[in-house]
């Protein structure tokens, strides 16, 4: 049997995400980012084409490291102004039925507590089609405009974030039991406060003595997403992520990536196929490969390349004004994205990158490759990815918007549904459900968060610390007629 590929669109509410300068396109509608319209039609367009997931990018700096200023990302919009990701959510869960929706959420700058509200609501809200992707944040600007001196150092973000999840997931599934709802309006209980336990957690890093501020969501804890491919970043996703994104610049590269993570994974008591991994990918296609280069061509007219060094500087932490245009990169110790230069100083393909390969290859594909052709070149790629790569799918940015999803959908998705390799209707159930397959949708036995299921059942709850009622047995006059 085939393997499925998943398949994931890449979006974020700014005007340039991945590609630089396409905005400029006559069909783009990227400017429309404000307008709740552009984000419902495009959810209805991705269930129209049975894909998985739109998943939602953010950042909360800005990309200021070109030319020493943020005058470049503010001029082609690259990743600025950029909107909170929360907002149009529920209004494309509105317009839906089974698309699922990954948030991206930066636990650096953001206290356990909201956060586990805000996505306890979205999985309320969407009925179960929430995923969290796990971030740390990479921007020295963010870190400087939430109040702190610098960014926190790559690796301690991740030790900061092993114990954010500790605290989610204490929350999410051990604070409150399932029983714990009644709705009982004979009785006039709605919770039962025995059955709501505190988390009383006290860590390096996080302090939470209380209970949950929501009820059990469908999901409880929503599928976990994590992006950060590096070493560090892969030892965190083995233990905690359910999808992963990776960057990689080939087959044999990748092959590399995804048997390490599987392998980690294992390591850790999950299974290899617990962690989906999906590879970042920009897809240009048309009726035929001679159509689909054209587009290319066109698109290719639009693009900005000081746009896209202006977001190759914030993901890299390095000003690619001062390098030597034609001298290969190197792999550098820094706080920012370490994948993205290793992505192209590393790897079996050996190909020595230079800031010139990044103009000429990446102003469309932003941090991944791009792949041009009609829909039988293209669908023989994506299998030969899944096959010899060994990914699960692909995260879909898009070159000009909304249009690269409608193509993707009109010429790629029915190609893939003839070989098998596209779903061509929706599991039931919640989005943890179809992707991964556990039948009540919960976290699996051998995910970390399973270990918080019912751990607090027993132990004492916000009943033990309730004083006696002196109006027990009060109640209100009822007037005479």
């Amino acid at each position: 049997m085939k393997k499925r590929i998943v398949l994931n669109a890449f979006d974020m509410t700014c005007v340039s995400h991945q590609a630089a300068g396409t905005w400029r396109h006559p069909s783009s509608q990227a400017w429309k980012y404000n307008d709740i319209d552009y984000w419902t039609n495009l959810a209805q367009e991705l269930e129209r084409g049975f894909f998985d997931t739109l998943f939602i990018a953010d950042v909360v700096g800005v990309y200021d490291v070109y030319r020493g200023s943020a005058e470049m990302a503010l001029k082609d919009a690259d990743q600025v102004p950029v909107n909170d990701p929360f907002g149009a959510i529920s209004a494309m869960a509105a317009v839906t039925s089974n698309v699922g929706f990954g948030v991206t959420a930066a636990l650096t700058f953001e206290p356990p507590y909201l956060l586990a509200r805000r996505l306890s609501t979205l999985d309320h809200l969407t009925k179960g089609r929430v995923a969290w992707n796990v971030v740390s944040s990479y921007l020295n600007s963010a870190a400087l405009n939430i109040g702190m001196d610098r960014q926190v150092a790559h690796d301690e973000r991740y030790d900061m974030a092993d114990e954010y999840m500790e605290v989610m997931y204490k929350l999410w599934e051990g604070s409150w039991e399932d029983s714990a709802v009644k709705r009982d309006k004979a009785s006039g209980v709605f919770t039962d406060a025995s059955k709501v336990h505190p988390i009383g957690h006290e860590g390096k890093y996080y302090k939470v003595p209380g209970f949950h501020l929501c009820e059990p969501s469908p999901q409880r804890t929503p599928v976990i997403f994590q992006a950060g491919a590096s070493g560090r970043g892969r030892r965190f996703a083995s233990r905690h992520a359910e999808g992963m994104f990776i960057l990689t610049t080939s087959v044999e590269q990748a092959r590399g990536i995804t048997d390490d993570i599987r392998n980690q994974a294992e390591a850790q008591g999950r299974s290899r196929d617990s962690v989906k991994i999906f590879m970042l990918l920009t897809v240009v296609t048309g009726d035929t490969d001679e159509a689909a280069e054209r587009k290319y061509q066109e698109y290719l007219s639009y693009a900005n390349p000081e746009g896209m060094l202006a977001l190759y500087g914030g993901w890299t932490g390095i000003d690619f004004s001062k390098l030597d245009p034609n001298e290969p990169l190197q792999a550098m110790e820094n706080d920012s994205l370490r994948t993205t230069l290793e992505s192209l100083t590393h790897g079996h393909d050996a190909k020595k990158w230079t800031v010139r390969d990044v103009i000429r290859e990446r102003c469309i594909g932003g941090l991944g490759p791009v792949l041009v052709g009609g829909p039988k070149k293209v669908a023989d790629e994506l299998e030969r990815w899944v096959d010899e790569g060994g990914v699960d799918g692909f995260n879909l940015a898009y070159a000009v918007t909304p249009a690269s999803v409608t193509d993707f959908v009109d010429f790629i998705v029915p190609e893939l549904q003839k070989r098998g390799r596209a779903q061509t209707q929706y599991k039931p159930g919640v989005f943890r459900r179809k992707l991964i397959g556990t039948a009540d949708g919960m976290v699996e036995a051998s995910h970390p968060a399973a270990e918080y299921r019912g751990a607090y059942a027993g132990k004492p709850s916000i009943a033990d610390k309730t004083l006696p009622s002196p109006f027990a047995d009060a109640k209100i006059p009822v007037p005479a007629e």
